[in-house]
């Protein structure tokens, strides 16, 4: 189960997030081509990717900025962009261009934090956006948590496209990174489960103020947990082929 749309496009230009996605497509192709080579891999992800052992030790700060931009191949980075894609317009449009930027970098600093806090002497580099983007996500669940998103489920062999709530896709997202970061040994590597997890409550915490501001409750009375302005619709995609009778 993924998410690929939602019904909720904002109500003006998205430019930071347009931009987040730009930015880490373009550093994402300017070094791609050194994966294929182990020794150059190391060594680009030693000095640019969040080690927690030296974050411990008082050095490399600025990894908690940088690994926000880094991504271990092309699906890791095209999940994120799909997920900043359906996620951050509403926000930003709430928050604005300038706050929801600080938001998005506060939320991933505070997710390599979480990820260093599960193994401070971990040496296993740790890159991606999904930090920031899991504090979108945090986010949006506050504000927007009827907003229908169209999800794609796969079991077996039923393939289907269901709208279904926000709020529901995002607890069970949580869910499973916070389960996963418990199942996980976090010095072996894999998945920042941690990362995910401290993220998306930053999200939370980071957009409290803006949903008070709003009058809290008050705020999904009136928008029905809506972002505030009309929905899109998407039309069934009908066939072209003929149909062939029966004799």
């Amino acid at each position: 189960m993924f998410p690929i749309r939602d019904h909720n496009p904002s109500g003006r230009v998205p430019y930071v997030t347009y931009t987040l996605m730009v930015a880490n497509i373009v550093i994402f192709l300017s070094y791609f081509m050194i994966l294929s080579d182990p020794r150059a891999e190391y060594d680009f992800y030693n000095t640019w990717a969040l080690v927690p052992v030296r974050l411990t030790n008082g050095v490399e700060l600025e990894a908690l900025l940088t690994s926000q931009f880094l991504h271990g191949g092309w699906m890791h980075l095209a999940g994120n962009m799909l997920f900043l894609w359906i996620f951050g317009d509403n926000i930003e449009d709430e928050m604005g261009h300038v706050m929801y930027l600080l938001f998005y970098l506060a939320c991933g600093v505070a997710a390599g934090l979480a990820q260093v806090i599960s193994a401070p002497y971990s040496a296993v580099p740790m890159v991606g956006a999904s930090g920031a983007i899991a504090g979108v996500m945090g986010g949006y669940l506050l504000l927007f948590p009827k907003a229908k998103v169209d999800i794609f489920l796969f079991f077996i062999i039923i393939f289907r496209i269901i709208p279904i709530p926000a709020w529901i896709m995002l607890v069970l997202w949580f869910g499973m990174q916070f389960l996963g970061g418990i199942a996980a040994n976090p010095d072996e590597g894999g998945v920042a489960y941690w990362a995910h997890a401290g993220g998306f409550i930053a999200g939370v915490v980071l957009t409290l103020p803006f949903w008070l501001k709003r009058g809290a409750t008050a705020f999904w009375d009136r928008t029905d947990g809506h972002p505030p302005h009309p929905p899109a619709t998407y039309d069934a995609v009908r066939s072209r082929l003929p149909k062939v009778r029966r004799k």
